[in-house]
């Protein structure tokens, strides 16, 4: 017999089944509460909020980067890649070199440099037309490829502003100043110059020559043509540091500028000439 109203019928437990809410005990803790699904700690982001984070992060740096990068390129470092060996063997054919924009500048290009500068004279003739590429641009935009819209040459210095460069002595050698230079960065094969020539460089302007002499269309060949084979140093975009592809050829870009350490400032030249 079913028994209504009976103190000692056990009583169902309160907060079970539909619609029914936790019971707290005295001591505050929940009786009979069902967990539901498992959620975020209290303040934690959600999974979706997480991976926006995250993403917001790689983009931030991504920026940062690319600003970075931008940076450097534009007041200290850009990359050059060589086409020609008119610098052999100093430097060779597709090397990749960095470039100093610091120099000239804040600090000055001395003899014996090897100095980018843009080809504002037409030495290198028309350049071809370059399709358009994206990612060719945004690389040249960061400063990873060197800008395809500019022409450029790279050259070792050979005479400063009031240098006189002459060429060649009796034992065919290139002199600076009256002072014989010997060129160890010469190719293997190459003299000094097959052409004779005797100048004294100007105000503002700098002569350069390439290593690899006999296949270097450098200040020589252009004594005719506009500004007389010299180079104005404000067309100068830097000096060569760093060979840094291919990694089996990374080292200084320049070497052996100390040949030219014993070679006077033209007023000393001059005043022991007198």
């Amino acid at each position: 017999m079913a028994q209504e109203n009976n103190p000692g019928a056990p009583e169902a437990p309160r907060g079970e089944g539909p619609g029914a809410t936790p019971v707290k005990t005295p001591a505050g803790h929940d009786a009979g509460h069902v967990a539901g699904p498992a959620t975020d700690h209290a303040g934690a982001p959600s999974g979706g909020h997480r991976l926006w984070l995250a993403v917001r992060e790689v983009v931030l740096i991504v920026l940062i980067t690319l600003l970075a990068s931008f940076l450097v390129k534009t007041f200290l470092f850009r990359a050059y890649y060589i086409p020609s060996g008119s610098m052999e063997q100093t430097l060779q054919i597709n090397d990749r070199i960095f470039v100093n924009l610091l120099v000239p500048g804040p600090f000055d290009v001395e003899r014996g440099d090897v100095v980018v500068f843009e080809d504002t004279k037409g030495w290198l003739g028309e350049p071809a037309p370059v399709a358009s590429n994206p990612v060719r641009e945004a690389l040249e935009f960061i400063g990873l490829m060197p800008n395809s819209s500019e022409q450029h040459l790279v050259k070792r210095l050979i005479g400063l502003p009031g240098d006189r460069v002459e060429c060649c002595t009796a034992e065919g050698l290139l002199t600076v100043n009256g002072t014989p230079v010997e060129e160890p960065y010469l190719h293997p094969g190459s003299a000094p110059s097959d052409i004779p020539f005797d100048v004294t460089v100007p105000e503002g302007q700098i002569w350069v020559m390439g290593d690899h002499r006999d296949a270097s269309a450098d200040s020589r060949m252009h004594q005719d043509g506009p500004g007389n084979g010299f180079i104005s140093l404000d067309d100068v975009t830097g000096r060569a540091e760093v060979i840094a592809w291919p990694l089996s050829r990374w080292g200084d870009a320049g070497g052996n500028r100390d040949a030219f350490e014993h070679v006077p400032d033209p007023e000393a030249a001059r005043t022991e000439s007198e």
